[in-house]
């Protein structure tokens, strides 16, 4: 496998990310999909799936691999790459090879690691009731302002306005309108946690829009997608107990 990127900063933020949830993962690299990975955090609340096409490639020369690296090894490597670096990266037969290329050529070498795990991908069988792309800006300050006050908040949609609020001892509440967002969704609410919603909103600066698909007492689906990559995240509710 010998793959080359001219942006390699996508990919070190996006490891970045899923670093947060994860720390050793299967990235399958291939034909069909390009790099991929697709991963549930240990707790097994939150999943994520991130792919970059073959088209995001200069050089693209692989079979079918499934390569097991550790994702914080990774992550400081790739932090090495500047603003002009190009990446490539090739599999040996027990390691990969990370070429930066800037001025001057420079090589890594990352071991890799055997993964015992079954081949994981989000579920297709969801259904949701509601969908709402939002500025990813918005997004970002709202579950900002909801983590001042409480350690989890819930997505609303009433009467075609939807609305991102905390409440607890205090409060915090962010609405938007048809003006702010593009909203198609039934009356619905479900509740999440803001300790996954902040490494979520991470990967929202990727995208200037984010697509959130949710309903009532349901898991969050969470898409930041362009041309040249997309990532999505699932979350499981927080669901409501009596005392």
């Amino acid at each position: 496998m010998l793959v080359k990127l001219e942006n390699p900063g996508l990919l070190a933020r996006a490891v970045e990310v899923i670093s947060e949830l994860v720390t050793d993962v299967r990235v399958k690299i291939n034909e069909e999909s390009g790099l991929s990975i697709t991963a549930m955090d240990p707790a097994n609340v939150a999943m994520v799936r991130f792919a970059l096409p073959k088209s995001s490639f200069s050089m693209f020369e692989a079979g079918n691999e499934v390569l097991g690296i550790n994702l914080d090894s990774l992550k400081r490597i790739l932090k090495r790459c500047g603003s002009t670096s190009t990446l490539t990266l090739e599999s040996k037969e027990s390691t990969l090879e990370i070429n930066i290329h800037d001025r001057i050529k420079r090589s890594f070498s990352l071991s890799l690691i055997e993964i015992e795990s079954e081949d994981k991908d989000l579920p297709t069988n969801l259904e949701f009731s509601s969908k709402v792309e939002i500025k990813s800006s918005d997004l970002i300050d709202s579950v900002e302002d909801c983590i001042v006050v409480s350690d989890s908040c819930s997505f609303v949609v009433k009467d075609g306005k939807f609305v991102i609020e905390a409440k607890g001892l205090n409060s915090a509440r962010a609405e938007f309108s048809s003006d702010e967002a593009q909203i198609s969704a039934e009356n619905c609410i479900s509740r999440y946690s803001l300790e996954y919603l902040q490494k979520f909103i991470k990967a929202s600066k990727l995208d200037e829009k984010t697509t959130l698909r949710f309903a009532n007492e349901h898991p969050l689906k969470m898409d930041v997608k362009n041309d040249l990559m997309e990532i999505s995240f699932l979350l499981a509710p927080r669901v409501e107990t009596e005392n």
